[in-house]
């Protein structure tokens, strides 16, 4: 693991939000992605070592799942929304049992969650089981990362590390 994953990890682990209770703030924004663009599922992810762990959820009764089935894990690799039309045809994730089994992934659009001291810890995304011909629009892919820097900083308000 390099340093920039471990300072990365560590970003995360200060927060001390994992594994603790959902928060209404982010449901409500979970809610409306999946109301404004159109998908089944939309996920507040928290990414760790091992796992991406939902802060919150609208559409999916998971908590969590491994971070090598994680579209999240490549989400944060890169400062710009990713999007995925199908599934089924992007090497990354065809054989993903994500994909091949329930929820049956086929689109994917997820924007960083970017801390104030500049780690990408998660994301806010979105999920179908249909595939999309068409990439989100300019305007769209910037209205999620709104909403993906608005849960940071919910995150980091509530966050119990932030009243020390």
């Amino acid at each position: 693991m390099d340093t920039t994953e471990q300072d990365r990890l560590q970003a995360l682990r200060d927060l001390n939000v994992l594994d603790t209770e959902r928060l209404p703030e982010l449901d409500r924004i979970t809610g409306l992605a999946s109301r404004i663009f159109g998908a089944s599922i939309a996920l507040v992810s928290l990414v760790d070592e091992n796992r991406q762990w939902f802060k919150s959820r609208c559409g999916l009764d998971a908590q969590e799942t491994p971070r090598e089935w994680a579209f999240c894990d490549y989400a944060i690799r890169s400062t710009d929304v990713m999007e995925v039309l199908d599934a089924r045809e992007d090497s990354r994730f065809r054989d993903n049992p994500l994909v091949t089994g329930p929820p049956y992934i086929r689109y994917y659009c997820g924007a960083p969650l970017v801390t104030r001291s500049g780690y990408r810890i998660g994301t806010l995304c979105i999920i179908d089981g249909a595939p999309r011909t068409e990439s989100m629009s300019q305007g769209k892919r910037l209205l999620l990362s709104e909403l993906a820097g608005q849960s940071i900083r919910e995150i980091e308000r509530m966050s119990p590390a932030s009243s020390q």
